[in-house]
């Protein structure tokens, strides 16, 4: 039997959203009292997805679709990580060809980079994320400006993502092809690396010994977090299975069903 206390020292969680508050577009059982568990504690959370597809304000839209109401900032998504990791790190206005959906471009734009568009050569950083719209052109304009010299970022290695049709490719495969086109490897803004979950501490002010990681894989969620030096929790909604487990040389603090589960202990 779980012990009910288990979770009494926590008091900030990094929640991941695909495969532990929804598959696609269908909602997990209990998402409503999940949330409601987490404002009733006043339990400080940041949703972090290494999906870059969508931006925050589209975050919010979905899950008040679902009956949930969150905050802009409340919501990291690897796009934006990767935008607030280069401004630390770029000059300003530095220009940057990417592959992604809204999530990557406009976190972009709105953190001062200037986007090149189809085959331009002039690219600083090319950042590719996963992108419905994916297309030969994109993938020839990411090669060429590699090829040139730009530096190469990945939001997230995710090799599947959990949709309402099962498991289907995830942005590792893109970035894959690209390495084989250019020789070159990207680096990685979005988890397993700590860089994303670093920024959502910044953002909930939370320290390592008070917050848990929330996730449904364990080579991105769970293994960010032990890089990171935080606890976690594996649910089994998503991608990893308990029986996983036994070929990890890593593993979470708690494994449970579901977000259910993790409701009834703070409750």
């Amino acid at each position: 039997m779980t012990d009910p206390n288990i979770l009494a020292d926590v008091r900030a969680l990094i929640i991941d959203m695909d495969g532990v508050l929804w598959a696609g577009d269908q909602p997990m059982p209990g998402l409503a009292e999940f949330f409601q568990t987490l404002r009733r504690r006043s339990m400080r959370f940041v949703l972090a997805t290494n999906n870059a597809l969508k931006t925050p304000d589209q975050y919010v839209s979905k899950l008040a679709s679902m009956g949930v109401s969150v905050a802009r900032d409340e919501i990291i998504g690897s796009g934006l990580a990767a935008a607030l990791y280069l401004k630390q790190h770029a000059r300003p206005g530095a220009r940057v060809f990417p592959i992604g959906g809204d999530g990557v471009r406009q976190a972009l734009i709105d953190n001062g980079f200037q986007l090149v568009g189809l085959y331009e050569k002039n690219a600083d950083y090319v950042v590719c994320g996963m992108d419905h719209e994916l297309s030969w052109d994109k993938i020839a304009t990411a090669t060429l400006n590699i090829r040139e010299g730009a530096h190469f970022i990945g939001t997230n290695p995710d090799t599947s993502l959990p949709t309402e049709h099962g498991l289907t490719h995830g942005n590792g495969a893109i970035l894959a092809a690209l390495q084989t086109a250019t020789g070159v490897a990207p680096f990685i803004i979005g988890k397993p690396e700590p860089i994303m979950y670093r920024i959502a501490m910044e953002r909930l002010k939370a320290n390592a010994e008070e917050t848990v990681a929330v996730g449904d894989r364990l080579d991105t969620d769970i293994l960010g977090a032990v890089r990171t030096g935080i606890r976690s929790i594996l649910v089994l909604t998503g991608a990893s299975r308990r029986e996983h487990l036994a070929q990890m040389d890593y593993e979470p603090t708690w494994v449970m069903q579901d977000i259910r589960e993790i409701t009834a202990l703070l409750a």
